[in-house]
């Protein structure tokens, strides 16, 4: 059995993603992103206190891309992985490893708007540095679905993959802070794999489960 620790908005949406895609049989532990991610308990799971944590066969994995690289190479090398023989093997792992680049700016945006509880302790400064930053990841991911091969789709030449995946989920989380209006290849590749009910299936439950509580979240000026 597979047991994912799971905040539903965060980083582990792209575990739990993927692993709706996979064809194995999981359970999900969903915790709230508070202090009780700090506890002794969950401490022994994921010691920095931060999801996702993986428990399988008794062994315990934390780091998204550790985990997609271990559950793909396990349960899908050529589906939703990329072999060591592949010819996108490399380009396979850049992109599972530059969803995290993302990932770091969307969580500073995050923490700037959203968990900080009182205005005196929000950067307008920094906000509008990550912002821009996310829009600089956004033009290396237009560049790379604008190249013209014969299949664009994905980012892979090979179609659909766990890179998909980790870049999906990243943008998922980019997208409340800097739109994706000037990237129109990038918005296009986005909707086509939000579609897919592997991430349908990842979103929160209901209202007020994740940790946005709405769309976007314009520049704020102090």
């Amino acid at each position: 059995m597979i047991t994912l620790h799971h905040c539903p908005q965060s980083r582990s949406m792209r575990t739990l993603w993927l692993l709706n895609e996979l064809d194995v049989p999981f359970a999900v532990n969903v915790h709230p992103f508070d202090k009780s991610l700090r506890r002794p308990e969950f401490l022994s799971l994921s010691p920095a206190g931060r999801v996702p944590a993986l428990e399988i066969d008794g062994e315990r994995m934390f780091e998204t891309g550790a985990i997609t690289q271990y559950l793909c190479e396990r349960f899908s090398p050529d589906r939703l992985g990329r072999g060591v023989a592949s010819m996108d093997r490399m380009a396979w792992l850049v992109w599972v490893h530059f969803a995290e680049t993302i990932s770091q700016h969307a969580a500073a945006l995050t923490q700037q708007h959203v968990v900080l509880y009182e205005d005196h302790m929000r950067s307008p400064t920094v906000m509008k540095l990550e912002a821009a930053r996310l829009r600089k990841c956004y033009d290396a991911l237009e560049a790379r679905l604008s190249t013209p091969l014969e299949n664009r789709d994905y980012l892979l030449n090979s179609g659909f993959s766990a890179a998909d995946i980790s870049v999906g989920q990243a943008i998922y989380m980019a997208r409340h802070f800097a739109a994706l209006d000037d990237h129109p290849e990038t918005a296009a590749w986005y909707q086509r794999i939000s579609e897919r009910a592997g991430f349908q299936n990842s979103l929160p439950a209901g209202d007020g489960d994740g940790l946005y509580t709405q769309d976007f979240y314009p520049p704020w000026e102090g």
